[in-house]
This record gives C-alpha cells, sequence and structure tokens, in this order.
C-alpha cells in the first residue's frame, strides 16, 4: 500500500523524470545478469515494443515455468517491478507513521500506527524475496527513490485527511496496478503480489473517510477534487512507465501484438476502478 502524507517528506508513486503509479524509474537497478549505471551514465529506457521483444524471446517455456526467475531477462523485469513495490511499501511506512501524530483521535493514530507497521512487514517480505534473487532490497529501490518522491512533493497534502485520501486513492490504484501483472508472472511471485494486496488497509480507509464525510459537504466537495488530482498524477506517471520502462511492456503485454491497445484498456480499467471507489464514498471522481 502506498500513502501520502501532510509534511514535508515524500511518498510512493513516480515522478516526473520516468515513472509509474507504483514508482517511476531513471536508471538502470543492480540486476542479476545486468550492468549496473552511474550517476553521470543513464541509459535510455527501451520503449515498451522493445521490452516485450526481449521477455518473448526470453521467457521461459510453458513446462519450465517455475524456473522463470533463473531467466536473466525476466529476472530483470521482476527485480524493477519489486524494486518499485519495496520502495512504494517503505515509504508508505513511513508517511503513515508520520501522518499518525495529526490523527483527530487517538483511535484514528492508533489505526494508522497499525497499518504502519503492515507497510513494513510487506516491505521486509519484498526485501526477503530479493534478497533470494541475489539482489539488495536497497539496489532495487534506488533507480526509484527521486521521481518516487519528486511524485509525492507535487502532490503534498493539505491537511490529516486529504492524506488519508491520498493513501486510499494511491493504495488502491497500485493494488489494481498489481493485479493486473499477477497473472503474467511465475508463481513465487503472483503468490508475493497476493500475500501484499490481501491488507485490509483500503478496507479501514474507505470506512473512515466515509465517516468523515457523512456530515460534512465542504469536506467532500475538496476530497473529491483532491481524489480527481491524485488519480489523474498517478495515470500520468503508469502511462509514461508503460513507454519507458520495459517491465510494464515485458511482463503484461509479451504476447499481445498491440501493446497501445492493450495499455489504453489497462488504464481505462484502472480509472473505472477508481471512479467505483470515489462512488462508494458519495464522492464524484
Amino acid at each position: 500500500m502506498n500513502n501520502g502524507s501532510s509534511d514535508n517528506t515524500a511518498l510512493s508513486a513516480a515522478g516526473p523524470e520516468h515513472t509509474t503509479s507504483a514508482g517511476p524509474a531513471t536508471t538502470a537497478a543492480s540486476y542479476p545478469g545486468a550492468g549496473s549505471a552511474s550517476k553521470d551514465s543513464v541509459p535510455a529506457a527501451p520503449t515498451a515494443a522493445a521490452g516485450a521483444a526481449l521477455t518473448a524471446s526470453a521467457a521461459p517455456p510453458a513446462s519450465a515455468a517455475d524456473d522463470a526467475l533463473a531467466n536473466p531477462r525476466y529476472a530483470r523485469f521482476v527485480t524493477d517491478l519489486l524494486g518499485v513495490m519495496a520502495y512504494g511499501e517503505l515509504s508508505g511506512f513511513e508517511r503513515l507513521s508520520s501522518d499518525a501524530r495529526f490523527s483527530p483521535s487517538l483511535a484514528d493514530r492508533a489505526s494508522l500506527g497499525r497499518l504502519a507497521v503492515q507497510e513494513f512487514e510487506h516491505f521486509e517480505l519484498v526485501g526477503a524475496f530479493l534478497a533470494d534473487l541475489g539482489v539488495t532490497v536497497e539496489d532495487a529501490m534506488s533507480p526509484f527513490q527521486a521521481s518516487i518522491d519528486a511524485f509525492h512533493e507535487r502532490t503534498r497534502p493539505g491537511d490529516w485527511y486529504e492524506s488519508l485520501m491520498k493513501a486510499y486513492v494511491i493504495d488502491a490504484f497500485s493494488g489494481d496496478f498489481y493485479r493486473s501483472l499477477a497473472d503474467t508472472l511465475d508463481p513465487r511471485t503472483r503468490d508475493l503480489i497476493g500475500t501484499i494486496d490481501s491488507g485490509e488497509g483500503a478496507a479501514h480507509l474507505q470506512r473512515r473517510l466515509k465517516e468523515a464525510l457523512a456530515d460534512d459537504p465542504r469536506l467532500a466537495s475538496r476530497l473529491a477534487l483532491w481524489g480527481r488530482r491524485l488519480v489523474g498524477e498517478a495515470l500520468t506517471q503508469a502511462q509514461r512507465v508503460g513507454i519507458e520502462r520495459e517491465y510494464l511492456a515485458g511482463l503484461l503485454f509479451a504476447d499481445e501484438a498491440d501493446h497501445t491497445q492493450h495499455t489504453t484498456a489497462l488504464f481505462s480499467q484502472l480509472t473505472r476502478n477508481h471512479s467505483r471507489r470515489m462512488s462508494a464514498l458519495g464522492l464524484t471522481a
């Protein structure tokens, strides 16, 4: 889950460089079988078609699905994806912990604290998975840190309620995005994503937001506008990463001839899901 903050520290999605709903990218990470990039030598990101072609040529046969992670190119794509997820979870932990201080009640403070602990547990799960691949979680996350932080600096919440809405919108958007990838992944990685996506954070945030909105029309109007801005930013970053980062094309659309059509369909579905969640809060998306 990824959430927003009302202080100066940033959170989890992508920035203006090369980004994603879950996170961005500006450099190459250290992958099994891949070179690392220095600060002064940043390789150009492959196009979606190039990423798909690489995956299609490197993907193991179905009978070897359990050994997919032994394939260096596939492991590189997965490492990229998990780097985004890990930094999202770590940032979510930091932001929820920080935002808890501004809670209007002790019950809210305790609830956000519990969600923060869940975020850190997810971060540790991803880190352990990456360690099994021979990659440190720090190496996997570092290419995404600056642009993720920049995204959240641009969408810094103005108060506790905006922070709560940001946590709700970004958590749900990220979950949708990861689930859209899960069926294309190997069983181990798919199980990891399922575990991370199984928490009740979104349900708690929805209940708390509905309570806050019930008797405050002015707050409802403000948060509806804020929610539209957040999902617009998230979609922009995800669209960018679909073009510029190889893992989205490589993992999601490796077997599809028309990548643009299917990418458009994915983002349309993400938008519809967001609209349904806003309607559940009594807000217009």
